[in-house]
């Protein structure tokens, strides 16, 4: 019997999916044989200054050109695949429910949700995380998956089948010094999946989470670059994980490959959650 993933006439809505992971989950799953809808605060035909507000790591982004929202469609597209771009803030449930509504509209369904929008720009030792910049994490890491997986529920539960993948991080598991407020929200997502796979299972719904390591984005580039080798030298396979090896477990993760795994945090790291020396 052949071994592949298959996921022709399903259709796949991809948060944070303008660089990075969210990016290659978006190709990986149209390689696939998905249609995607790709899902970002910033698209390139709506930058302007005033997205500079959501955060560093986004004024950056839309500064250096890293923004490949309405690129990766025009990829999606070049194999053959239905996409479209849709500019979403996830902590805003009305958004939201515009953009899985038009998607159902046009695409005809939501049968997979990767939630993999997030922030990590609060950086900063306990006794100085802002109240603020921790409630806005609280907003984008957490309820946003929230709002998402709630959305595509009832359309999920209307076909009997249906795939989550949360973007969870090994800070949720193991902390993350000077990321109180990250790691709190990666390990709140690890409760979400659980929950979300005992009560999809009903329904044909599974619900996983990918435990990423270091992984070689264009944030890990832009990042300090003695820490990045500090936390490479830590990891059992000494190097920084690509786009594309994550990518490729979300691809596991929506195929009915892995129908019967539900429930699972399952690490993507390269090893750094283990005792290296």
């Amino acid at each position: 019997m052949p071994i592949e993933i298959d996921l022709s006439g399903r259709v796949a809505f991809v948060t944070g999916g303008s660089r990075g992971l969210g990016r290659a989950d978006a190709l990986t799953l149209a390689q696939a044989g998905a249609d995607v809808v790709v899902a970002d605060l910033l698209v390139e035909s709506q930058l302007s200054d005033e997205t500079d507000r959501y955060g560093p790591l986004a004024a950056a982004a839309r500064q250096q050109g890293l923004v490949h929202t309405e690129e990766t469609v025009g990829e999606i597209e070049s194999m053959g695949r239905r996409a479209f771009a849709v500019r979403c803030d996830v902590t805003d449930r009305a958004q939201v429910d515009a953009a899985v509504g038009r998607a159902v509209a046009e695409l005809g369904s939501v049968d997979i949700l990767v939630n993999n929008a997030g922030t990590l720009d609060h950086v900063a030792q306990f006794h100085e995380q802002a109240p603020d910049l921790w409630e806005r994490d609280l907003r984008v890491n957490l309820t946003g998956a929230f709002n998402c997986a709630q959305a595509v529920w009832p359309h999920m539960k209307e076909r009997g089948w249906g795939r989550i993948v949360n973007m969870a991080s090994v800070a949720g598991t193991l902390g993350g010094f000077g990321q109180a407020s990250y790691a709190t929200t990666k390990a709140g997502l690890l409760g979400l999946t659980k929950t979300l796979a005992m009560e999809g299972g009903r329904h044909g719904i599974t619900c996983n989470a990918i435990v990423p390591g270091v992984i070689g984005t264009e944030a890990f580039h832009m990042a300090n670059a003695a820490m990045n080798e500090r936390i490479v030298r830590r990891t059992a396979l000494r190097r920084p994980g690509e786009p594309q090896e994550i990518a490729n477990v979300v691809a596991f993760l929506c195929s009915d490959l892995a129908g019967y795994v539900t429930g699972v945090g399952l690490n993507v790291s390269g090893g750094v959650e283990l005792f290296v020396f």
